[in-house]
């Protein structure tokens, strides 16, 4: 870091680059999955592209984990209050666990049902019921993975959380192309290799995260102690915004039906132009933890007014960050998409897909900072409402009526931007008149 920075632009960085790197490899994780099936055919990026998207819906549910935690901490290691943090942390990871167990049954029956409902080839519907119940076994082991980083992110702690996640994604690609390839005396497994390929990364990270804990290597003490006071305080927050993930993820599975009716090679296409996106608003998403961890810490020290200056200064980097991604995603799009697939028709559909949102790239930079540092200050009702009335005023219902009118994807994506920008002014008129202020977590 350039030690010409001010200090509070050390800060921020010092919290946000680590983190922003860490979103940027989660995202990589993800998509490497993608990729590698991609060389198989058209069918198994449809069948491991919306197996990833429907497991959105098991992280709409976690983010009243990673709310929940981030914003009770937050405010604890603020105010200097480090033994309630560590009360606190020990009582969100008993319940992470016992959360897991009916969403792993709940996954497992209803998730190849998924492609099904989509009305999806029949060949995708065989390769993706395979992959989404292999991904079953996981669900504890993210479920309590996602308390750990919430927690380290709190305290300002993301360093950890990258060392962990690169050496994560380089085991994750070894396995990949052991398992889906067939590879060292082992038989070519295709989607299912990929899935379980997956199981096994994440249950390792766990495994490092749980020594760290026990082995007093974080700035938590390792209890087991459980606290509904604390837990009711946690899910004030938490549940308002995972009921908003929960929402704005079945808007995103009718929103993807829509563009299902495009055919198998618009639907590939859109799932890849998802996980390229994914790669410029990740580091965005990172520092969008950054700003959700400064708002707590400022209000948890009575210092409402450095809070709202340290958003602000991170709304600034990560609209800065986005720009300049947006101009790859404009003008190299097929480039970028080829490392997906080399289907010509799929490679064609993502890269329209990718010069739409590359326009909106700042509006979702605002989108991503300002519902992270409202929910940081306990305002989730707030984004909540934000979220749901424009998702279906402005994009879902709009792209509906657009897409039977005029029978063009084109203008289905129209409407997905549209929503961008309208939450990116409303979120930003609500940060600015200040009401979070008076929140009490």
């Amino acid at each position: 870091m350039p030690l010409t920075l001010p200090k509070k632009h050390k800060k921020i960085l010092n919290m946000a680059v680590p983190a922003a790197i860490n979103s940027l490899l989660d995202m990589l994780q993800v998509i490497t999955d993608l990729i590698m099936v991609g060389r198989i055919s058209a069918f198994a990026v449809a069948a491991v592209g919306l197996g990833l998207q429907s497991l959105m819906l098991v992280f709409a549910v976690m983010t009243l984990l990673h709310v929940g935690t981030n914003a009770l901490l937050s405010r604890f290691i603020g105010s200097g209050q480090i033994q309630r943090a560590s009360m606190g942390l020990s009582t969100l990871v008993r319940f992470a666990l016992f959360l897991s167990l009916p969403i792993s049954l709940l996954w497992y029956f209803l998730s190849a049902k998924l492609y099904i409902w989509f009305d999806t080839a029949p060949e995708v519907i065989a390769l993706g019921s395979e992959y989404v119940q292999v991904l079953t076994i996981m669900m504890p082991f993210i479920f309590i993975k996602m308390v750990f980083i919430s927690a380290l992110h709190a305290c300002g702690e993301t360093k950890t959380p990258m060392y962990i996640k690169l050496l994560s994604i380089l085991l994750n690609i070894i396995l990949n192309y052991i398992l889906i390839f067939g590879h060292f005396g082992m038989p070519p497994l295709g989607v299912v290799g990929a899935g379980i390929a997956t199981v096994i990364v994440n249950g390792l990270e766990l495994i490092v995260y749980i020594i760290l804990y026990v082995k007093n290597k974080m700035p938590y003490s390792p209890y087991w102690h459980y606290s509904s006071a604390l837990l009711k305080r946690a899910l004030k927050v938490g549940i308002p915004a995972s009921i908003e993930r929960s929402l704005t993820f079945g808007s995103f599975m009718l929103f993807t039906l829509i563009i299902a009716e495009y055919g198998t090679e618009t639907l590939a296409g859109y799932q890849i132009g998802l996980r390229v996106e994914g790669l410029a608003f990740m580091p965005g998403i990172g520092f969008t933890i950054a700003a959700m961890a400064l708002m707590g810490q400022g209000l948890g020290a009575k210092k409402p007014h450095q809070a709202k200056e340290d958003v602000l200064l991170v709304l600034k980097y990560t609209s800065g960050f986005m720009f300049f991604i947006s101009f790859f995603m404009i003008g190299i799009p097929e480039k970028i998409v080829w490392l997906f697939t080399d289907d010509a028709k799929t490679i064609q559909e993502a890269s329209l897909y990718l010069r739409i949102v590359g326009v909106s790239q700042i509006p979702l930079a605002f989108n991503f900072v300002l519902s992270g540092a409202l929910r940081g200050a306990g305002a989730s009702r707030q984004t909540l409402r934000i979220n749901l009335i424009s998702l279906w005023f402005v994009r879902i219902i709009p792209a509906f009526l657009l897409s039977w009118y005029f029978e063009s994807i084109l203008f289905v994506y129209l409407a997905m931007i549209a929503d961008t920008t309208v939450k990116a002014i409303w979120l930003w008129r609500t940060f600015d008149k200040g009401e979070w202020q008076k929140i009490k977590v």
